[in-house]
């Protein structure tokens, strides 16, 4: 059946958030521009902040956002929900010296980042997008739009090239960027002048490539979204939303009486296992807590039994079954996108939901309408983790992985269910007011 108006605005508007979001850097800067957009007051970590209930906030930390919705009523053991997901994706990161070439080439030399299908790479219009620091103490964000690619070698010079791809990290995943002697350029004044400085002002820099080909809805019904990315910015924005329409219902500066502290959590560096100071497995969160419950006149007591009745929603996208391997899921759980968000499950706590958990996730799924759909990997496939695990370790609070499904997952572009992005928003906000 058709998806809903609702769900196609939805669609165009995460596309717009992934345009703006091309490295962590810029979707951290993009969650914040658009809660400040709505009302939220930026906070700096290195300042004094609000020590009274009521209120809505937002603080970046490199690459990670947090934010939150205050109840006016809030007291010293006020519950929190946290929906949580990730900023980063897997691709390939600029290296030191990064302006290389060959046989009259300019090429940039870049470093696998995460786990990405290299082959999917190859013959796309790539922009580099991250963040520079410069001479003056500044930090500013840098985006060329289209400069380079990863031009595929011709099926005339390698023709056994359908019966396998196998591409060398090192050799063979080193893009163009024009034409010239290396020795005569600089990608770096590339990057500068995208920034408004030039390469003499920059003295470190944190770099990525992204596909610049916008999101797209198609397909019958206009059932697909495309877009790069997806992994994990289909969450955050998703959390965004749903943060943003819970404070516009809100009175006053924030009022919500009688609801828990909304917190919406976007991480950096889940692709490399999420331990760095704006990670999952980094103290941000705790920060963040533990200030906004000290601005509550709580003590470490106080924060314990708080979160003792907290929930956090781990949400990361998860593997639809794929029509053309199917042996390689599950032979009866077998979700599909389009069908709801899903609900991850592993015995071996890759993820974290538990029984507790998945009944309270059928209930916030339940409250707004929204189907759902199970997760389990194949006992011969593996699955990968996320943040779920390593928030409920390290901060105790009940923990449920939760996502959309897709395919192509950690391609330079994935495949979504339109409805699936905005039924996850849809379920966040109840999430978050429940």
């Amino acid at each position: 059946m058709p998806v809903t108006p609702d769900a196609l605005a939805h669609a165009e508007d995460l596309a717009d958030f992934v345009a703006a979001s091309p490295s962590s850097y810029h979707a951290a800067a993009e969650v914040a521009r658009r809660l400040e957009g709505a009302g939220f007051t930026r906070l700096q970590e290195e300042e004094a902040w609000p020590a009274q209930p009521g209120g809505r906030f937002v603080v970046v930390r490199d690459g990670a956002t947090i934010a939150w919705v205050v109840p006016t009523d809030a007291a010293a053991t006020t519950p929190v929900h946290v929906f949580g997901a990730h900023t980063d994706s897997p691709g390939f990161k600029l290296k030191p010296q990064p302006t290389t070439g060959a046989r009259g080439w300019l090429q940039a030399a870049v470093e696998v980042y995460g786990g990405p299908l290299l082959n999917s790479w190859l013959d796309r219009e790539l922009r580099l997008a991250g963040r520079l620091a410069l001479a003056d103490g500044r930090v500013v964000l840098a985006d060329t739009g289209p400069l380079l690619r990863l031009p595929q070698l011709a099926i005339h010079l390698d023709r056994g090239v359908n019966n396998g791809l196998s591409l060398d990290k090192q050799t063979e995943t080193q893009p163009v960027w024009g034409l010239g002697d290396p020795t005569q350029a600089d990608i770096l004044a590339e990057l500068g002048a995208s920034a408004g400085v030039t390469a003499s002002d920059v003295r470190g820099y944190d770099v990525v490539i992204a596909d610049t080909a916008r999101g797209a809805v198609f397909g019958k019904d206009d059932a697909f979204f495309a877009s790069g990315r997806l992994d994990d910015l289909a969450s955050v924005h998703a959390g965004v939303v749903a943060l943003g329409e819970i404070a516009a219902r809100s009175t006053g500066s924030g009022s919500r009486a009688g609801r828990p502290v909304a917190v919406l959590a976007a991480f950096d560096h889940e692709e490399l296992g999420s331990e760095s100071r704006s990670g999952a497995a980094g103290p941000f969160l705790e920060d963040v807590l533990e200030r906004l419950y000290a601005g509550l006149g709580a003590d470490a007591t106080d924060r314990r039994r708080a979160y003792a009745s907290s929930w956090c929603l781990s949400s990361d996208v998860g593997h639809s079954v794929h029509p053309n391997y199917v042996a390689k899921h599950d032979p009866v759980v077998q979700p599909v996108l389009g069908s709801g968000p899903i609900l991850k499950l592993n015995a071996n706590q890759r993820y974290a939901t538990d029984a507790v958990g998945t009944a309270a996730w059928r209930e916030w799924c339940e409250r707004v309408g929204v189907t759902t759909q199970e997760f389990v990997s194949n006992n011969g496939v593996p699955c990968g983790s996320t943040i779920g695990p390593i928030t409920a370790t390290r901060l105790g609070i009940r923990t449920v992985d939760v996502g959309i499904p897709i395919l192509s997952m950690h391609s330079a572009r994935e495949l979504a269910g339109v409805s699936d992005l905005y039924d996850l928003s849809r379920t966040a906000e109840s999430f978050f007011t429940a």
